[in-house]
Order: C-alpha cells, then structure tokens, then sequence
C-alpha cells in the first residue's frame, strides 16, 4: 500500500477508528511504541545515549566476548535516524560507532580485512552526512583525534580513513 493510499483510507475513518488504529499499531509493533513514545517525549539525549549503548555493547559487552556486528550497529543508526531527532545526534552517533571500533582494533589488535571495510564505508557514510549538514567544524576535533588513533592499525585502514577526510575539506 502507497502513503497516498493509507491516507485516502484514513481520510475515510472516524477520529475514534484513526485512534484505534494508532493504538493497536503502538500495542502490536516494538518500533512502533518507540517511535510513538519519542514523538510524545522527545529527547534526544538520552535516546542517543540508548544507542551509543548498543554500539558499545557490540564491542565491549558486559559480559561475554565481543561480537563486533557492523550490521547491529547499521541497524542501530539506521533505527535512530527513523527517530527523526536533531541531526546533530545522528552524526554523533555515527561517529561514535567509528571511534568504537578504531579503539577496539588499537586495543585487541589487527582485524580481519572485512572489518576494516566496514568501518571504512561507516566512515565515508558519516563524512558524508557530517559535511551535508554543516557540522565538519564542530566534529573536526572529535574526527581529527580518531584519525590520529587509527593510524596504530594496519591494512592501509588509516590511509583509507585520511582519503575520505581530505575528500571533505
């Protein structure tokens, strides 16, 4: 079903079936309520910090070993973004899943090269969205020091990092 069709469908419904509706999508879908609930009380904070967590948690979990998976942390950004919060907190938390994961290889050591291409796409996706919304000059400390990091890792990773750097200078 199209958006133009949803809303020719609900153009048609009484206010007390629209909010039917809305309540049983709030009950029956988690990223629904999420959504719904954020919508109600926005705060960014600490929504951004919900998800840094999950990020962090992919790296240095509470217990157990790290699983390092780019496709959690994907689908983290990705559900925040659907959030629709400031964007400011959207290129901090794609900047912090890159700082997570250049200091967990600095810490444990080389990874394996599918590693490092994912973080290297993550890095040229957030430069991209960094430079598109005006924030270079405020995230430039935060970028510089994370580069300065990477270049304790191997496979040319650092170069790769600097390449997409300088691309938005």
């Amino acid at each position: 079903m199209s958006k133009a069709q949803l809303k020719k469908y609900l153009l048609k419904l009484t206010k007390e079936q629209v909010i039917d509706v809305v309540l049983e999508l709030y009950e029956a879908r988690k990223e629904a309520k999420e959504y719904l609930d954020f919508y109600m009380k926005p705060n960014d904070d600490a929504k951004l910090e919900e998800y840094k967590k999950i990020i962090h948690n992919e790296f240095y979990p509470n217990r157990g070993e790290p699983k390092c998976r780019f496709s959690v942390c994907r689908k983290a950004v990705s559900d925040f973004k659907k959030l629709k919060p400031h964007p400011a907190c959207i290129a901090d938390l794609m900047l912090f899943n890159i700082e997570t994961g250049v200091s967990f290889t600095v810490e444990y050591g080389d990874m394996w090269e599918q590693y490092y291409i994912a973080l290297e796409n993550n890095f040229g996706k957030a430069m991209e969205f960094i430079y598109k919304n005006g924030y270079l000059e405020e995230l430039r400390p935060r970028i510089e020091m994370m580069l300065k990091i990477s270049e304790k890792c191997g496979w040319g990773f650092p170069d790769t990092l600097y390449d997409f750097y300088y691309q938005y200078q």
